[in-house]
């Protein structure tokens, strides 16, 4: 039984869904996405209500139903609400900026670190006295967006001993103890 697949999506006002085949294309006030989904899987749109269900009870069936209904239902929540993640910068000198699309970061490397995003997801920067620097990345896939955040954050790993690096805004780090002691 999946807990997860078995759950209705409850279509937000203005968010229109369209079944066509094995493409679901999901209509909002911040944009529109598509997705192709595996021919197996039935998805029903019933008034403001969506529905996934499996043909069968085969393992590959149970995998697929709970997979698609959670992308789905991201493609829904994209185009209503979409999605923000915050990552910052942390470290002595480190910089970021951004001209349009083109995020430039200073990690403590002998040069700059210049990045295209997507023309999908939107980038803001700042650096306020005080703060360590941030990144806000916008958009309304979510996969997309995980994808990117992760690439800059791979840019410059955390560091587990001073904690140096890119993180998300909130994360906890695991830090580990130094050296200790001296000579015997």
């Amino acid at each position: 039984m999946s807990r997860i697949g078995n759950k209705i999506i409850t279509l937000p006002a203005g968010v229109s869904v369209t079944v066509d085949k094995n493409t679901v294309t999901v209509k909002g006030a911040k944009g529109t996405l598509v997705r192709t989904i595996d021919p197996d899987i039935i998805v029903e749109v019933e008034g403001n209500e969506l529905a996934v269900k499996r043909p069968t009870e085969q393992k590959r069936h149970k995998a697929l139903h709970g997979l698609y209904r959670a992308l789905i239902n991201n493609m829904v929540v994209g185009v209503s609400d979409g999605f923000k993640k915050d990552l910052e910068l942390v470290g002595v000198g480190y910089k970021a900026a951004n001209q349009g699309n083109i995020l430039e970061l200073s990690l403590g490397y002998s040069h700059g670190i210049f990045m295209q995003i997507p023309a999908e997801l939107k980038v803001t920067t700042s650096m306020e006295k005080g703060q360590n620097p941030k990144v806000i990345l916008e958009g309304i896939d979510k996969e997309l967006l995980g994808q990117v955040s992760a690439k800059i954050r791979s840019l410059r790993k955390i560091e587990p001993y001073k904690g140096k690096g890119i993180r998300f805004v909130g994360e906890i780090i695991r830090r580990k103890a130094g050296k200790t002691g001296g000579k015997k």
